[in-house]
């Protein structure tokens, strides 16, 4: 390991360490926690608790083996560490935290490790409310005719919420050879107004390489001012119904 310098004799290392402004904390060879700055101790009180524990202060000498719920699995991934390790782990299933553990050496010896702690748990709580948003408002298909199917567009879109509409209906269109997508756009409003016909103009030109026509339905005005980019081709009906009817007239 390559050192620069020396510190000042009135910086004290634990003090810098202290200061980082990170959450660290430091374990002997055997996974006994001797050390964490404040930010550790801040963010691991609440932790402590749900161990059984007054506060963090009482982490101090506890092994980490404590905190696993398969202490040998984490022990033997433990003494394959040579270098930074980084995952992300779930506390109690309350705290979502990406850990860095950093062995420490001298002259090839371990002395011990460094353990960094960044709380997610925000983030992946904002990941999870998103996944299962766009999970629940997922859009029924219909099949309204044997070659055709309808699809009622319900509530908010954003981008993510309208490419997954996208793959959905591009995969049941090529599953079932479907030739016509009725898409009824009467209930539907987009966070935000000018990627309303980009989002629609993608949809339609997906479904046209794949050998499918994709009709509108139900345009409400306040999303017909939104949709006059669309191209000429699209046929645009006012009902479902009436897009159906269309279809049936074709085939007779």
């Amino acid at each position: 390991m390559t050192v620069y310098g020396t510190i000042p004799e009135t910086i004290s290392p634990l003090h810098a360490l202290d200061s980082i402004g990170e959450t660290i904390l430091l374990a002997d060879p055997t996974y006994h926690i001797q050390w964490m700055n404040k930010k550790a101790a801040d963010l691991l009180d609440d932790v402590a608790r749900l161990y059984g524990l007054s506060g963090s202060q009482e982490m101090i000498g506890k092994n980490m083996d404590l905190f696993h719920t398969q202490p040998g699995y984490q022990q033997r991934v433990m003494q394959q560490i040579t270098h930074t390790h980084r995952a992300r782990i779930t506390i109690k299933e309350v705290v979502v935290t990406d850990i860095v553990i950093t062995p420490l050496y001298l002259d090839e010896m371990l002395q011990g490790y460094v353990i960094m702690l960044m709380d997610v748990t925000t983030k992946a709580e904002e990941d999870a409310t998103k996944e299962k948003l766009i999970k629940d408002l997922s859009t029924p298909i219909m099949r309204v005719w044997h070659n055709a199917i309808a699809l009622p567009l319900i509530g908010t879109f954003n981008h993510e919420r309208f490419d997954a509409l996208v793959s959905d209906v591009l995969q049941e269109c090529a599953a079932h050879q479907i030739n016509y997508a009725l898409i009824n756009v009467n209930k539907i409003h987009f966070d935000e107004e000018n990627s309303t016909t980009v989002q629609f103009q993608k949809l339609i030109d997906c479904l046209r390489l794949i050998g499918t026509e994709c009709m509108i339905v139900g345009v409400p005005p306040s999303l017909a001012v939104q949709m006059t980019g669309l191209g000429r081709r699209v046929k645009i009906y006012k009902s479902v119904y009436e897009g159906l009817q269309y279809i049936i007239s074709l085939e007779k």
